[in-house]
């Protein structure tokens, strides 16, 4: 897939920051693009901006609060009637170590802590959901925005009762984001489906950067967009890259009982 005409990919968190951008070079190249947010406005606004890029008729939206595990199933079952195929799904959407909340630890609607809810459980319930139209749709590609920023997952206080941080909190989600790569692509193995994740470049001038910038947002999208449109090849699946390059992810990514352990944490957490 190294060309994006009439191909349909679908970002979450596409209203802001490194979503926004990726959408917008996404149309650019010729592709449908299925913009996921929260807030209205902001996506009228992404919309706008996004449709200037490309073509109105390739971009269409979706409403959904993914801290609300009824809401991503609502998101997935909207998807799969509207569109007839998904070649791409990139989880993007979550949140920082501090906002929302200024460091207090915070639950979701489900009653889960918050980081963990958003930045991983909603990605994982949608992929799942998402899956049998990926596979119809197939050669296609799953590609999770995480962090290089990792905490290995304590599984005696997943939701961090006891001794709440949120920099703990967040690094505990992305690496969970994964270890949930790592296991779907075995999974997938032979379908034509591939997943991926990437730290896509540090310190970007986006609202969940918890640092002055050192990189652009122009270097994640590229980071990005190579996940997406690189050979097969050159890609693979089940791979975690900092920005361009290959990378080591936290040691508890490449321990399959860990990676068992998460799978059937989710599955309970999320119903699915």
């Amino acid at each position: 897939m190294s060309g994006l005409d009439g191909k349909v990919v679908l970002v979450t968190g596409a209203t802001d920051g490194l979503g926004r951008a990726l959408a917008i070079d996404l149309a650019r190249a010729g592709a449908t693009v299925l913009v996921h947010g929260r807030d209205p406005e902001r996506i009228a606004d992404a919309v706008r901006q996004v449709s200037a890029a490309g073509a109105a008729e390739r971009v269409r939206w979706y409403r959904a609060d993914l801290a609300s595990l009824a809401e991503v199933r609502a998101l997935a079952e909207r998807v799969i009637a509207a569109e007839p195929r998904l070649d791409v799904l990139v989880n993007n959407a979550g949140i920082g170590i501090t906002d929302p909340g200024g460091g207090a630890r915070q639950e979701s609607a489900d009653g889960y802590e918050l980081r963990f809810a958003v930045n991983y459980l909603a990605g994982y319930a949608l992929t799942r959901l998402l899956l049998p139209l990926l596979r119809k749709s197939a050669p296609s590609r799953i590609v999770n925005v995480a962090s290089i920023g990792q905490q290995a997952i304590d599984f005696g206080d997943v939701m961090l009762i006891e001794g709440y941080d949120g920099m703990r909190a967040y690094r505990q989600s992305k690496l969970a984001q994964i270890l949930f790569t790592f296991d779907l692509a075995a999974e997938l193995d032979l379908t034509g489906v591939t997943v991926n994740a990437l730290h896509p470049a540090t310190f970007m001038p986006t609202k969940v950067s918890p640092a002055p910038p050192i990189s652009t947002i122009a270097q994640g999208v590229e980071a990005t967009m190579r996940l997406i449109t690189a050979p097969i090849a050159q890609a693979g699946s089940g791979r975690y890259f900092n920005s361009l390059d290959e990378a080591r992810a936290n040691d508890q990514a490449y321990d399959p009982a860990t990676r068992r352990q998460l799978r059937e944490l989710s599955e309970k957490l999320t119903g699915l």
